[in-house]
């Protein structure tokens, strides 16, 4: 079973998939909180109607991003988790939160990186004028989107693709990776060395 804390700043669609793999069966973990540094983020109601632990704090507030960081890293402690979600959490984790947390943080990211870290990454894609983009699964670090990559899906670049369009497809991927690959992660199959990653397959079926 793996216990999940999630982060989250928005709509919260990849919190949805991740909890409707695990009511469904397949992922076999518990959500056991979601934080979020908006407290009107669609990703709390969410929480709250499903009756999920919930952390909001202001990372504007008392002591900054440092006292925020810090708080939630209390309450992150207090409720305890195997691994934390990043899903569309819009802050970068300090490199003080990463180290005491001292378990895994992963996150996805709406590229294949390295290519086109940070914000607007379709947008990026886009004006780049590549053939294909997609998104990646990885392991957070210190640095903005270059930890160690997990997994990737690409999704082709359409000669009729804005970014709206774009984003939607790979959102709909990113609504398939990130379960499995927390599925793989709650069965023990995924092994981290530096930075490569390896994953112990049971069969030829890798991502659907």
């Amino acid at each position: 079973m793996l216990e999940l804390i999630v982060f989250a700043s928005g709509r919260g669609s990849n919190l949805m998939a991740i909890q409707d793999e695990i009511e469904n069966g397949r992922l076999k973990g518990n959500i056991r909180a979601v934080v979020s540094n908006r407290r009107d983020a669609p990703a709390l109601a969410y929480a709250t109607e499903k009756g999920f632990n919930v952390i909001y704090d202001d990372p504007n507030g008392e002591g900054g991003r440092t006292g925020y960081e810090k708080r939630v890293l209390r309450e992150v402690e207090r409720i305890g988790s195997d691994c934390i979600a990043l899903a569309g959490y819009m802050l970068m984790l300090g490199g003080k939160f990463i180290r005491e947390y001292g378990k895994p943080i992963v996150n996805i990211h709406p590229s294949l990186l390295p290519a086109f870290p940070g914000l607007n990454a379709q947008k990026k894609a886009l004006d780049y004028g590549v053939r294909f983009s997609g998104c990646t699964v990885h392991y957070v670090d210190e640095g903005m989107d270059t930890g160690p990559i997990i997994a990737q899906k690409p999704v082709p670049v359409l000669d009729t693709d804005d970014e709206e369009s774009l984003a939607g497809r790979i959102l709909e991927e990113e609504h398939k990776l990130y379960p499995e690959v927390l599925t793989l992660m709650a069965q023990g199959r995924i092994h981290r060395i530096d930075r490569k990653v390896y994953i112990d397959l049971l069969d030829e079926r890798y991502f659907r």
